[in-house]
């Protein structure tokens, strides 16, 4: 779905485990890592979206994963020339982005890559939640520092919340 400006709307994956690492995948056959995203389809809202994407490329069910938060506009990023599709049409210079936080509730022996034909992923491992734009691709930098500058509160207080617990039910228990 390409809006009139030429951007491909799309949501961004952002997968955290208890700890407030995040999941980092490494793209079939290169030496480029991401977070999952994907396009969406014309009848699907971002939410929708998410879950199918999340299930095809990570193999993980709405059951799997809690959604913490969701940055509150697109973001956008333009494609480097030499990626534009000149003889597409519409032509699509770039994404549009809607991105997600998601925590993981399931075990993370449940992600699998091979839950379509054409896997995106082929590894992947936990970083720390700044470290994505250390590594990221060049032009879509700007757009990862946005959503996790957005994101982060939610999952940081979502943090908080789980020591305060944690120390509470200890005091209990003593």
């Amino acid at each position: 779905m390409i809006d009139s400006q030429g951007f491909r709307a799309n949501v961004g994956i952002i997968l955290t485990n208890d700890r407030g690492q995040l999941f980092w995948a490494r793209r079939v056959g290169q030496n480029a890592w991401q977070f999952p995203q994907g396009g969406m389809l014309r009848e699907e809202s971002p939410e929708e979206t998410l879950f199918r994407e999340l299930e095809e490329e990570v193999g993980l069910g709405a059951g799997d994963v809690q959604i913490i938060a969701r940055t509150s506009g697109w973001l956008r990023y333009r494609l480097p020339r030499r990626y534009v599709r000149r003889n597409a049409d519409p032509v699509c210079i770039g994404q549009k982005q809607k991105w997600f936080l998601l925590r993981l509730l399931a075990s993370e022996d449940k992600v699998r890559f091979d839950c379509t034909a054409k896997p995106e992923f082929d590894h992947w491992r936990w970083v720390s939640y700044w470290y994505p734009l250390r590594q990221v691709v060049a032009f879509k930098r700007e757009v990862y520092r946005a959503a996790l500058q957005e994101l982060a509160p939610s999952l940081f207080a979502e943090l908080r919340l789980q020591e305060r617990t944690a120390e509470r039910d200890q005091v209990r228990r003593a």
